[in-house]
C-alpha cells in the first residue's frame, strides 16, 4: 500500500518571562521546511497549580505532551518525534528504581494508550553532550527553559550528579 511520509518540525513556546523565539524562528523559515510554532502558556499554569516547593516538571511534561497530541491530530500526524537523549532515560530509570521503588526505564518508542500516535526517541542512546556538540556545530539556535532547572534539589539532578559520579 502506498504511504505518506510529511516532516513537520513542532516548537512550543510556552509563554515563559524573557521567552525570545526569533533565532528559532529564522532558523526554520530558513530551513525550508514545514514547521509549525505553537504558543500556549503553560508557565502559567504550572506556577499557578503548584507551590513553590512542588516539583514542576511532572505537571509541565504532561501539558506539553498534551498540546503536543492535539497538534499532531489537527496536523493529520501519527507518529511524534521527541528529544530525550541518553542522560534523560538513565536519570529516568534511577528516579524510578530510588524514589518509585521500580526498575522502569524510559522507552524508545510506544504507541500511545488511545491508539492514535507512536511516539518515537531517536536520540535515546545519543549523549547529552554529543548532541549539545553537534547542536553547536551545526549553528542550532538554542532556547534555555526558564522553569526546568529553576528549582533547587531537584530528584533529576541529584540522579545526574550520580551518573557523573559513577562515570
Amino acid at each position: 500500500l502506498p504511504f505518506k511520509v510529511e516532516l513537520i518540525a513542532v516548537h512550543l513556546d510556552q509563554v515563559q518571562p524573557g521567552y525570545d523565539g526569533t533565532s528559532i524562528r529564522e532558523f526554520l523559515e530558513k530551513s525550508g521546511e514545514r514547521f509549525e510554532i505553537l504558543r500556549e502558556d503553560t508557565y502559567s499554569v504550572v506556577t499557578d497549580r503548584l507551590p513553590e516547593t512542588a516539583t514542576y516538571c511532572s505537571l509541565c511534561s504532561r501539558l506539553r505532551r498534551g498540546i503536543l497530541y492535539t497538534a499532531a491530530e489537527r496536523l493529520g500526524c501519527n507518529k511524534l518525534a521527541l528529544g530525550h537523549h541518553r542522560d534523560d532515560a538513565l536519570e529516568t530509570l534511577l528516579m524510578n528504581l530510588f524514589y518509585g521503588g521500580k526498575l522502569q526505564a524510559m522507552p524508545a518508542g510506544y504507541t500511545t494508550d488511545d491508539g492514535r500516535f507512536r511516539v518515537i526517541r531517536p536520540l535515546i542512546e545519543c549523549a547529552e553532550a554529543d548532541i549539545a556538540e553537534h547542536a553547536r556545530l551545526a549553528g542550532y539556535p538554542i532556547l534555555p527553559c526558564n522553569l526546568c532547572g529553576s528549582q533547587d534539589g531537584l530528584r533529576r539532578e541529584a540522579m545526574a550528579a550520580l551518573l557523573r559520579d559513577l562515570e
